[in-house]
């Protein structure tokens, strides 16, 4: 399997099927938690009382599942392969597997899981295998996204 290099906005004729690339790790924060619970409105205990958290399945508190998606959506922009090249997201199907809590470092890796032309477009669906890990290296999260990818228009 050909692992993929950062290069700044790859175009739909670049990827190619089993590329992977891996992004640097990201640490969930007590801080994320809470400005997350602030944008979402989500204030569910389970993510802002360490007391009741103390009882649930986990015996802690819990990031929320849509935070860890999110900073790995970050994640995916920070590799640089989808900047100016990708013109829209179209498409989520998603697996939350473990919990995230507050501390763990999460990391997400994709991989190049199919791809289809679109010329009418003038570019084509990426579909991406995506993982988030922790530093045990379980996946806590994965699924797929679909993306819209500019073509270089040549020829």
């Amino acid at each position: 399997m050909t692992k993929l290099t950062p290069p700044q906005g790859l175009y739909f004729e670049d990827f190619q099927i089993g590329d992977s690339i891996e992004s640097v790790g990201r640490t969930i924060t007590e801080t994320d938690v809470v400005q997350f619970a602030m944008l979402s409105g989500d204030w569910n205990l389970i993510h802002t009382n360490a007391e009741y958290a103390k009882d649930q399945l986990a015996g802690e508190r819990i990031a929320h599942g849509l935070l860890a998606l999110s900073i790995a959506s970050g994640l995916a922009v920070r590799l640089g392969f989808m900047e100016e090249t990708v013109m829209a997201f179209m498409e989520l199907e998603w697996q939350f597997r473990k919990f995230v809590l507050i501390g763990d470092t999460i990391r997400l890796r994709a991989t190049v899981a199919e791809k289809k032309e679109v010329k009418r477009l003038d570019g084509g669906y990426v579909w991406f295998k995506m993982e988030i890990l922790n530093q045990r290296d379980e996946k806590v999260q994965r699924g797929t996204w679909k993306v819209l990818v500019k073509s270089r228009g040549e020829g």
